[in-house]
């Protein structure tokens, strides 16, 4: 059955799905943080621990290779409740099995899991929207998983009341999600490729084709997040921030990310993406040289990276609103696998570029390189035309 003719611009349907991602964006803030004082109370190395918490991000890339061929075969809705199952399952199984071992392994299954969930209902979303509402409803749907991700720290506050409490109370979470999808969500798939044979085997050759410039913000924005993340820590003590400077400055980067993610939405609906990442690209590039000018002044310091953040936090689902506008829609399954190869890739990327500039002794180079980065792709704007073409 057809997606045209299974899925409408139903707001109970987005509701859900809005709600699983929230939840996705909840079960990654919380173990992230849970997890690592769990190993760290072990007496794990915190290089060990490191490696551990990547497990999240294999399972991740691993499910993007194979998410578009299963999406085919399950379509959305199996798909969601094949993703919330094994997050449900692996997350009753920490607390049980404390074992470093086990809970990479574990973690590689919480990585699939929200994989799927992030494919299936990020896809859902695309396609349920129109030209006029796509920018706002994708930008919601981001700023959805930002709040989720920010609300899941919170978690670690049940540690008090026992050691698997926050685990159990997520499963409980994604069981209520389970009942919920099960009983309202159509059973819909999206729409094959109808074109012939070699067309459909360089579905992913064409996307790149037809849509370069609105799949590289996957990547930039996968490099931003895990690099700053990972590297603002030790830039801001190699500066002469403290440790609370540190720790009340990071958070701000995702802050401006969820203060502007809708208004951008909204702004890309009404005059464009293409004008809107451009535009967004610069100021964020500009913003991020700005900051080791700023030096160890804090306020200035915050504003830069609430603007930067701010600008570039939408990059993400800005690029696949964008891709969706220019793609035919058979094409846009495929798209959506390559902008989150992009996202993993960056992910991957991020951390260790930054690190390795940051091991040569040019402290600021971290913040020049990724402002340049954003700078260069606002410049290939000009050479991108973007007509829509829908097969």
């Amino acid at each position: 059955m057809s997606m045209t003719r299974t899925v409408s611009q139903n707001s109970t349907h987005y509701i859900i799905l809005i709600a699983v991602i929230i939840a996705a964006g909840i079960s990654q803030g919380l173990l992230l943080p849970v997890l690592a004082i769990f190993l760290e109370r072990m007496g794990v190395s915190s290089g060990m621990n490191g490696l551990n918490a990547a497990a999240l991000y294999v399972g991740s890339f691993g499910m993007t290779l194979v998410a578009e061929r299963i999406l085919g075969r399950l379509g959305f809705k199996k798909l969601i409740i094949g993703g919330l199952l094994l997050v449900m399952a692996a997350l009753m199984a920490f607390p049980l099995f404390p074992s470093l071992g086990l809970w990479f392994v574990l973690r590689i299954l919480v990585g699939i899991g929200d994989s799927a969930l992030h494919y299936a209902s990020q896809l859902w979303v695309l396609m349920m929207s129109t030209d006029r509402n796509r920018g706002r409803s994708i930008s919601i749907y981001g700023m959805s998983y930002g709040i989720g991700f920010s609300i899941g720290p919170l978690g670690i506050n049940l540690l008090n009341y026992g050691t698997a409490v926050p685990f159990f109370a997520l499963a409980a979470l994604y069981a209520a999600l389970l009942v919920v999808v099960l009983l309202r969500l159509p059973d819909a798939r999206p729409e094959k490729h109808s074109g012939s044979a070699a067309e459909t085997r360089g579905r992913y050759r064409l996307s790149y084709r037809l849509a370069w410039f609105a799949l590289i913000p996957a990547f930039l924005y996968g490099y931003m997040e895990a690099g700053l993340h990972s590297n603002f820590p030790v830039y801001g003590l190699r500066s002469g921030f403290t440790l609370e400077q540190i720790s009340s400055l990071l958070p701000f980067i995702g802050i401006g990310g969820l203060i502007l993610q809708l208004p951008l939405g909204i702004w890309s609906d009404r005059f464009g993406r293409k004008r809107v990442l451009t535009l967004s690209g610069f100021i964020g590039g500009i913003s991020f040289l700005l900051i080791p000018f700023a030096g160890t002044n804090f306020w200035m310091v915050l504003i830069l990276l609430t603007l930067a953040g701010g600008m570039v936090g939408s990059f993400f689902s800005l690029g696949l609103a964008y891709a969706a506008d220019i793609l035919p829609r058979a094409i846009l399954p495929a798209a959506n696998v390559v902008a989150s190869f992009h996202f993993n890739m960056g992910s991957i990327l991020g951390p260790n570029i930054g690190g390795a500039v940051m091991q040569t002794g040019w402290i600021g180079g971290v913040f020049v390189l990724l402002g340049l980065f954003y700078l260069i792709f606002s410049s290939l704007s000009p050479w991108f035309k973007g007509s829509p073409l829908k097969l």
